[in-house]
């Protein structure tokens, strides 16, 4: 099984130019730093639900019944994936707290949770490019 990364990739880069645009930014340009701003978040959004449905296609690889699957809710998807070696429990650890997050973010638009959320994107963006190479070592190697 094939399994493409490039849209994770490039919700990746997105991140980082928008946090690097934003580290440019002085704060005093208010409309500027929430337009840098809001791309992150956004990002980090887009980033998250494409790292589930890679997961969620990576565990197809695993498993005997592939709807079953499809059943598992994300914060099981991450467990799984531990399960099967794809992500370390640290990295579980720290992925919930990403989801946990971005559930936030879904209906709270304050902008002290905004710049809270901001707080993590670093040590996501990493991890996110970290599950991107392991993704692509297991299907490689699969193939």
């Amino acid at each position: 099984m094939a399994l493409n990364i490039d849209h994770l990739r490039r919700t990746a880069a997105t991140l980082e130019q928008a946090l690097l645009a934003l580290e440019r930014t002085p704060a005093h340009e208010d409309i500027i730093f929430e337009l840098y701003r809001n791309a992150a978040i956004k990002s980090f959004e887009l980033s998250l639900e494409t790292a589930g449905k890679l997961l969620r296609k990576a565990l197809k690889a695993y498993s005997g019944n592939p709807r079953s699957v499809d059943a598992l809710v994300f914060n099981d998807v991450l467990r799984h994936a531990a399960k099967h070696g794809v992500l370390t429990l640290a990295e579980v650890e720290r992925w919930l707290a990403y989801r946990a997050n971005r559930n936030t973010t879904a209906h709270d638009y304050g902008e002290s949770f905004a710049n809270e959320t901001l707080k993590l994107l670093p040590d996501y963006l990493a991890d996110v490019r970290a599950l991107a190479v392991k993704l692509k070592e297991i299907f490689d190697a699969a193939a």
